[in-house]
């Protein structure tokens, strides 16, 4: 298994408050969403924790009745897609 925290090869990353931070809103926010778009695996932007991580990804997948994060990792270029649809 990868390491829940990455670094791109600029050195960026996330400190261990950042990814709770993160892990607790996609929990309380965008978990129902997913469920409601049937979503199994994917990659979304942490856009939703903030503008200072709008830059990183966070992969996830289902887990049981809900989903857990698989790891993260930053991209230049992310850009927020929404989920309300």
């Amino acid at each position: 298994m990868e390491p829940l925290i990455q670094k791109n090869v600029t050195g960026v990353s996330l400190d261990e408050d950042d990814v709770l931070l993160i892990s607790d809103l996609f929990q309380d926010v965008v978990v129902e969403k997913l469920k409601k778009l049937h979503a199994r695996n994917g990659i979304i932007t942490c856009g939703f924790a903030g503008e200072k991580y709008g830059n990183w990804l966070l992969r996830f997948r289902s887990s049981g009745s809900g989903f857990e994060i698989v790891g993260f990792e930053f991209d230049e270029r992310a850009e927020e897609m929404g989920l309300d649809l």
